[in-house]
């Protein structure tokens, strides 16, 4: 198994865990914020879920797979953050299409909300263009 199929092991993971916060008792508050600060509805869930998916499709099919999921993925995924902290929403969820822009903000909410898109698809973006090239 090369390094970025392994990579993509830990995005199923990492993608899996993200879908479960809605669902592990004392992450959310009484309004339904995962750790105070952030909203996942099911349509937050469906695509955390449909990516560790394709995540671990890409990881068990092959290297090339796996290179295709971490750039596209990753590309995804670092935009939707980059949206989110231009409008207050992304566009993964339809959240952009949904609501009307917050404007840009670099609010502890905001950060907390975009940086791990940010991270999640900057990482993913770099593995796939820079990792395991021989």
């Amino acid at each position: 198994m090369s390094l970025l199929q392994k990579i993509c092991l830990v995005y199923v993971a990492v993608l899996l865990a993200a879908a479960s916060l809605n669902y592990i008792p004392g992450l959310t508050d009484a309004e339904g914020l995962a750790f105070g600060i952030f909203a996942l509805d099911i349509f937050d869930d469906a695509l955390h879920v449909a990516s560790a998916l394709w995540a671990l499709f890409a990881a068990l099919w092959s290297k090339q797979s796996a290179r295709f999921f971490l750039i596209v993925f990753g590309a995804l995924y670092l935009g939707d953050g980059v949206f989110g902290f231009f409008t207050g929403y992304g566009y993964l969820d339809l959240g952009i299409f949904t609501n009307a822009s917050a404007g840009l903000s670099f609010t502890f909410l905001r950060l907390a909300a975009n940086v791990p898109h940010l991270l999640l698809g900057g990482v993913a973006l770099w593995a796939g263009l820079k990792l395991d090239r021989a």
